[in-house]
């Protein structure tokens, strides 16, 4: 079997613990064939000939434009690119062509943490099997791609300081392309035991694979 490269980009706010969400993954992703290289900066975005797959968890944080540019020809030349909350969807705030990238920008999480149902709207391999599943984590509110292939949402209630957002719809999960690769985004994912949600989890593995060359 041919081994595929899979970079794992990690760092910014250490509140989404982008260490140790990660460190989660990097086993799965071997076992599927896959040798990992980390990197804790965006630098190691200058080189990315026969990289298969960037995953990347990276909150807020600083990049150059250099660095996206060569992360958005990798991807537009094949190299798939996932991630899950802030580490993908909040990240580079002052990169708009980042966001492009993406399909999307946190905006806020008006509940802060809650319980909330996220339902699968879509026929996909990637939530093949699953219909709903309920986490008690930060509920996203985002700006976002009216292009994404969205596979799940969550609807938000009310807020008192907020009340037009109830009844909001907002991608949870959704893919995109860009050029000839896969962009794969999961909005859950705040804390560590996000993870241990099985439907989490199974949707994370899978769009790490179906985003990679």
């Amino acid at each position: 079997m041919t081994t595929k490269r899979a970079l794992v980009v990690r760092g910014g706010w250490d509140g989404h613990v982008p260490v140790e969400a990660t460190e989660l993954f990097i086993p799965y992703l071997k076992e599927n064939g896959y040798d990992v290289t980390t990197s804790e900066s965006t630098e190691s975005y200058l080189d990315l000939d026969g990289v298969d797959l960037v995953l990347q968890c990276v909150s807020m944080g600083e990049t150059k434009p250099e660095h996206i540019k060569s992360l958005a020809d990798a991807i537009r030349g094949g190299t798939g690119f996932a991630g899950w909350h802030g580490g993908i969807v909040d990240s580079f705030r002052d990169n708009p062509d980042y966001h492009f990238i993406t399909g999307g920008q946190f905006i806020s999480h008006p509940h802060n943490f809650t319980d909330y149902r996220v339902e699968v709207i879509a026929e996909h391999p990637i939530v093949e099997g699953i219909t709903h599943f309920d986490v008690h984590t930060e509920q996203y509110y985002l700006h976002v791609d009216p292009t994404n292939d969205v596979l799940a949402t969550t609807t938000l209630a009310s807020h008192p300081d907020f009340p037009w957002i109830e009844g909001a719809v907002m991608p949870a999960v959704w893919t995109r392309t860009w050029g000839e690769g896969r962009v794969f985004v999961c909005t859950v994912g705040h804390k560590l035991d996000d993870f241990d949600v099985p439907e989490v989890r199974t949707i994370i593995e899978r769009g790490l694979l179906w985003a990679s060359k």
